[in-house]
């Protein structure tokens, strides 16, 4: 398949193949003052063309910045230069295979580099004034501030195996949690660094198979685990077949342990089979803990990884996991479809009340999302803004406003695309107003190719 015929290689998708630096970039409508620091987007950006079937999951990760400070605001982009990458360019080519078609390294490669290559382009964050670029089946790629590459990062020897694209910081004491999964066991890893960045806290967790988590949720006192059955079948993946297949026969399974809690300590709750690809978050009320996401009957799609896939509208639904009661209920909220699921991150693990997230013109895995969703779980209220036709949004940070206290008092950032112009843009909308649509674009130099998650990393 070449790069023209593999729909996650054109378009909107293309990836880009230079690496810049851009200042004091146009700006249209008003930036607030109260904007000053790093604006992060991760994504897949493959430096050399794919010998096989390509999936966004397999390519190179590459992070764009914005640096806002005054009002003046400069671009810079860079690769992440992994292992793998560096052999493959000594090489001058693909030498690795993906999820969309395996193929092992030559052995050269192997030696060099490793087995897998850890593409770092999932997400990005920074924590203990380190900055981390993440693939969830790896461990984290550290960054400096200006997008050079480090290395794997793996806590002074502490880390072993892979790290989630989707830690949790809380905002008071620090703290970072987050967890590893794999193919083979143990299935489960879970990991506490504190706010210094030293992993204090591991424990292995038992699962009854291998299965894909791509995110979880934490609460001031807990971390919940939440385990679809989406199973890994490595046999399926070395004969080519889709490495990750839906048992809707096996329940969905919901564990719960104390935030330094042992393996013995984790309670599981079985319940219907569902899945949800990233939750906005979860809190405790009394002896209850509750936890917010777009629901999906089902993973969305299956890993053919050849094409988009139709997947269904992942809805707003809350379970309550009783602790005393030992039960768990759920509920769909509202009827509208969302995904990218973002809030107030100094609220992670704590009572939220709006959360923020996106929907699709076309229910499959291709990105196209334009509209966006503010989501009052108190009321029931959702408002929206809805892009131009031409026009394709990546995921909205939340920007706390420095000079405000509400929860909402604050601003969105998120890249959008225009397929007409080929061109991207920095938007800020307000907050508390999103239906209003942007108070401020920036216009970035080059199309940035659609990706994955983004960040906001405040100036201190």
């Amino acid at each position: 398949m070449t790069a023209t015929d593999n729909p996650f290689l054109t378009g909107l998708l293309a990836p880009v193949d230079d690496e810049r630096d851009d200042f004091a970039l146009e700006v249209t409508g008003s930036l607030p003052a109260g904007l000053r620091g790093m604006f992060v987007r991760n994504g897949p950006n493959p430096m050399f063309a794919p010998t096989g079937r390509y999936h966004p999951f397999d390519g190179d990760g590459m992070v764009h910045a914005l640096y806002i400070a005054d009002g003046r605001v400069d671009y810079r982009n860079r690769w992440v230069r992994s292992r793998g990458l560096a052999a493959e360019q000594r090489r001058g080519e693909a030498c690795y295979g993906g999820l969309a078609e395996f193929r092992p390294a030559p052995p050269d490669v192997v030696e060099e580099a490793g087995p897998i290559k850890n593409v770092a382009n999932t997400h990005f964050v920074r924590h203990a004034g380190r900055y981390l670029a993440l693939l969830e089946v790896a461990p984290p790629t550290e960054l400096t501030r200006e997008l050079d590459t480090v290395g794997e990062y793996d806590f002074a020897g502490r880390l072993v195996g892979g790290m989630t694209a989707h830690p949790k910081i809380d905002a008071q004491t620090g703290e970072m949690m987050f967890f590893g999964y794999s193919a083979m066991p143990p299935y489960l890893r879970y990991h506490v660094a504190d706010r210094n960045g030293n992993l204090v806290h591991s424990v292995d967790i038992d699962l009854p198979a291998p299965v894909m988590m791509h995110d979880f949720v934490v609460t001031e006192n807990y971390s919940v685990f939440i385990a679809p059955p989406a199973v890994f079948d490595l046999t399926a993946l070395m004969s080519g077949a889709p490495a990750i297949r839906w048992e809707g026969d096996r329940p969905t399974l919901i564990g719960v342990i104390p935030r330094r809690g042992s393996a013995a300590d984790v309670r599981w709750f079985e319940v219907d089979p569902f899945y949800v690809v990233h939750y906005f978050n979860a809190f405790e009320e009394g002896d209850a803990i509750r936890i917010f996401g777009p629901r999906m009957p089902a993973m969305p799609g299956g890993f053919e990884f050849q094409a988009p896939q139709a997947t269904p509208d992942p809805l707003l639904w809350t379970w309550r996991v009783d602790l005393a009661a030992g039960t768990v209920t759920d509920e769909q909220l509202v009827d509208a479809a969302g995904e990218f699921s973002r809030i107030d991150d100094r609220r992670a693990g704590r009572r939220h009340r709006y959360g923020y997230c996106l929907r699709q013109r076309d229910p499959q895995f291709d990105f196209s999302f334009f509209t966006l969703s503010k989501h009052d779980i108190d009321s029931g209220d959702v408002r929206t803004f809805t892009y131009a036709d031409s026009e394709t949004c990546g995921e909205h940070v939340f920007v706390p406003d420095p000079d405000r206290a509400g929860e909402d008092d604050g601003w969105l950032l998120s890249l959008v695309t225009d397929a007409d112009t080929a061109s991207s843009d920095l938007v800020v909308i307000d907050a508390r107003d999103v239906e209003s649509g942007p108070i401020a674009r920036v216009r970035l130099p080059r199309r940035v190719p659609l990706g994955f998650h983004a960040n906001w990393f405040a100036d201190t």
